[in-house]
């Protein structure tokens, strides 16, 4: 027969270890997010972080998915985590932004996600823009307002082609314009004959 002690003994060994086995799995699923927010945080065009709190649910969908529509992404995460992912990146001095309950927006194009973000700042006081970076470059707020100012890679390719197409029309107009004024003068004279 098997004594209480025993009964005990083994039962708590049982849970130590299961803690022990859990805690490994947890550091491993660690270090593949800080792996993966490293290697996010080094290829992207711009980084803006902000405090989320107040917001709700469906205003923190609502900001999601609209920086989706333009190519961007946001991520919530453990400060501690982040700290270790911005290590030997561009934007490793960003990590005395992250105290308290912080997001990472990131978009390829350096406007998109300081533009999402100011919008959404604005509309709702409860996101409080802290900074961010470009590049090398590390950005506080009115750096980050600043990019949201600037039209966007599409808004300039867009007035480029704009551009382009301009002149060849006043081109057009101008070659064309002689041969209707003669067309005019032929056809006034033919009327008055």
């Amino acid at each position: 027969m098997v004594s209480r002690k025993e009964v005990y003994l083994s039962t708590n060994l049982r849970d130590k270890s299961l803690q022990i086995w859990s805690e490994l799995v947890e550091r491993a699923q660690k270090e593949e997010l800080v792996a993966a927010l490293n290697e996010k945080l080094g290829d992207t065009g711009v980084i803006v972080v902000a405090h989320y709190a107040g917001l709700t649910v469906s205003d923190m969908t609502a900001l999601r998915s609209q920086l989706r529509e333009v190519g961007g992404s946001m991520q919530v995460a453990k400060n501690r985590l982040v700290k270790l992912a911005l290590k030997d990146t561009d934007a490793e001095d960003l990590a005395d932004l992250f105290s308290g309950p912080t997001c990472i927006m990131t978009s390829e194009d350096p406007v998109s996600a300081p533009k999402i973000a100011a919008k959404f700042a604005k509309d709702n006081d409860k996101l409080v823009l802290l900074g961010g970076a470009m590049g090398a470059t590390i950005l506080d707020q009115a750096g980050v307002n600043s990019l949201a100012a600037l039209p966007s890679l599409d808004e300039l390719r867009g007035k480029l082609v704009g551009l382009f197409q301009a002149p060849a029309g006043n081109v057009a107009r101008v070659l064309n314009a002689p041969g209707g004024q003669l067309a005019r003068v032929m056809a006034a004279k033919a009327a008055s004959e």
